[in-house]
Formats: C-alpha cells, sequence, structure tokens
C-alpha cells in the first residue's frame, strides 16, 4: 500500500455523507450506526464539509447548542483538506501530523473516492514496515556468519 488510492481499496468501506440541512443528531445517529468518526457532509451533490466526533465535542459545550435542532451545514468543517489518490503515504502521514487532521477524503480525477483515518494510515504505515522488513531478511543471508559468535575467544 504506497498510494491514498491503495489504503482506501483496502480498506473497502463507502463514503459515509449526510445532507447539509439534516441535524447535527441525525449525524451523530448516522455515524453511531457506522460505527465511524467522521462524516463528509454534501449539499447539491458535492461535499462541502465534514463533522467529526471533535466537532460535536466542542460544540456541545456551547450555550444553547441543540443537536437535535441545529443544522449540521451551519456546524461542518469547512474548507475541506483533501489528497489527491495518488499520494504516497509517508506524505499523508506529514498531511495528518502537519495539519493537525485526523480524517482525510481522498479524491481521483475530481470524484472522492474514500475517506481515510490517521489509523488507517498508521495501520497502511506498519503493514509497509513489516513488508520492508521481511523482503531485507529475504535479501540478506547470513551464510558467511553462521558462527560468528562461536569464532570469537572470550577474554578470560
Amino acid at each position: 500500500m504506497n498510494t491514498a488510492e491503495d489504503i482506501v481499496k483496502d480498506k473497502q468501506q463507502e463514503i459515509v455523507s449526510i445532507a447539509w440541512d439534516q441535524t447535527v443528531q441525525e449525524a451523530c445517529l448516522k455515524m453511531v450506526d457506522r460505527k465511524i468518526g467522521a462524516i463528509l457532509v454534501e449539499k447539491d451533490g458535492r461535499f462541502v464539509g465534514i463533522w467529526t466526533e471533535r466537532d460535536l465535542l466542542r460544540k456541545i459545550t456551547e450555550e444553547r447548542f441543540d443537536p437535535e435542532t441545529e443544522l449540521i451545514g451551519d456546524h461542518m468543517s469547512t474548507p475541506l483538506k483533501t489528497a489527491s489518490h495518488s499520494t504516497r503515504l509517508h506524505r499523508l502521514k506529514e498531511m495528518f501530523l502537519g495539519l493537525y487532521l485526523r480524517h482525510l477524503p481522498i479524491e481521483k480525477d475530481g470524484q472522492f473516492i474514500g475517506l481515510l483515518s490517521i489509523g488507517d494510515v498508521l495501520r497502511a504505515s506498519l503493514i509497509d514496515m513489516d513488508q520492508q522488513l521481511k523482503q531485507i531478511n529475504a535479501f540478506v543471508t547470513w551464510d558467511y556468519y553462521e558462527n560468528w559468535r562461536e569464532g570469537r575467544k572470550k577474554p578470560q
């Protein structure tokens, strides 16, 4: 998994979204039902923002904030920060850390193909490191070093 598109394909999860004129409560219920931490907000057939668990945490402490009546479009995070489908794994990690993000929509040819979480990218990074270690171990032979410990004399 070297690119954002590779991670999206491995994840095999459709994009979950909600219309901008639905309530915060409806968004949260959909997120709980799907067991996700973020949902894209849609208006006129395109994604215009994102709503996350963190957004809820910040808003719920505001006086007079009522999730049952407040529209998600009035409280979503915008503008959307996105990454291209060809963005490499190391660059995705930089984006998550440098932009203080936990979720990142992925675009290909002007269309969104997935939503990655920092956990998705961390998992892909660990899998990548594991594959690299296996390749190194397969490449390196220990033929000449089998007995290197036995060949050394311990000082007496």
